[in-house]
């Protein structure tokens, strides 16, 4: 059932994957770096205080406050701040092209939306410092063998930088003692956490995960008895798992099995077989790192 729930949706984002603001985070980016230079130019924070999150005013009708401090960030290292808005700037402009404007907006505006209902409840201060760090999580997991430079010398995988940040943000979840902003990191980054599911553990190498399946699957093996006769693997039927309810006219070698495009209709496009789904599950270019794994 959450398999077809998180199928349905993914489909309805890739039909309407053009509608939203495009290049949401050029806009963000922009405003941010406008904030900026008029706060460090004159030294005046009258922006920053007027736009950042604040409960107690928000309560007494300054409701703007709940959008707009995703464009607060100050800096007393202009060159840090410039290179940090560029990195998150590429970062959400990667993940739009690969998801489509309309699941980017919806994956952005959600991080909004949890930091908000949390902090009116239970108090606290929402920044963009989360939003920004589900961008970076969202593209680790996505392009986990994509390189940084740490200090612009180390090269360093963007994994290891991903279970970095999440170790150090989710670290918080056991102080003591126990208050509700504890669990504040973990619904700032509920977007990223929604969004992929089960996914989330593709930020590990694939040979962690194969090791892991590995063993898991000998424990089973040891904890249940052994069945005689020979082992019978599954497989689908071709077509079983549809993806749309029309099917192409023309005959076809590859479809996708989340937007049903098939290599026909679209012979530029790329097409590739999951190994973690059951069964034999073709996707495109754009639905290979992005889709529920079929069990």
């Amino acid at each position: 059932m959450k398999n077809n729930l998180r199928r349905r949706f993914e489909r309805f984002c890739f039909r309407n994957r053009d509608r939203g603001l495009s290049n949401l985070m050029l806009y963000i980016t922009l405003g941010t770096a406008a904030i900026y230079l008029f706060t460090f130019a004159t030294q005046n924070p009258v922006l920053l205080y007027y736009l950042s999150f604040d409960r107690a005013l928000i309560l007494q009708g300054q409701i703007w406050r709940l959008i707009t401090y995703p464009i607060v960030r100050y800096d007393s290292n202009i060159a840090l701040m410039a290179i940090s808005l560029f990195c998150y700037y590429v970062l959400g402009n990667a993940i739009e092209n690969t998801w489509g404007t309309f699941r980017f907006n919806l994956f952005y505006l959600s991080g909004v939306v949890l930091m908000d209902i949390y902090c009116m409840i239970f108090g606290g201060y929402a920044s963009a410092t989360y939003l920004n760090l589900s961008l970076f999580l969202a593209y680790a997991t996505m392009y986990p063998n994509a390189q940084f430079l740490l200090f612009f010398i180390i090269p360093v995988k963007a994994w290891v930088l991903a279970l970095f940040n999440l170790v150090v943000s989710l670290i918080g979840l056991f102080a003591t003692p126990f208050t509700p902003a504890n669990i504040f990191p973990l619904i700032a980054l509920g977007n990223y956490f929604l969004f992929f599911g089960r996914d989330v553990a593709n930020v590990f190498p694939m040979s962690w995960r194969a090791n892991f399946s590995r063993l898991v699957k000998k424990g089973k093996s040891k904890a249940s008895p052994r069945k005689d006769g020979p082992k019978v693997v599954p497989f689908p039927k071709a077509g079983s798992h549809e993806a749309t309810t029309a099917r192409p006219q023309a005959p076809y070698t590859h479809r996708c099995t989340v937007c049903g495009r098939t290599d026909t209709e679209y012979p530029d496009l790329e097409f590739r077989y999951c190994s973690r789904c059951r069964g034999y599950y073709c996707y495109c270019q754009d639905h290979i790192n992005n889709h529920s794994h079929i069990q």
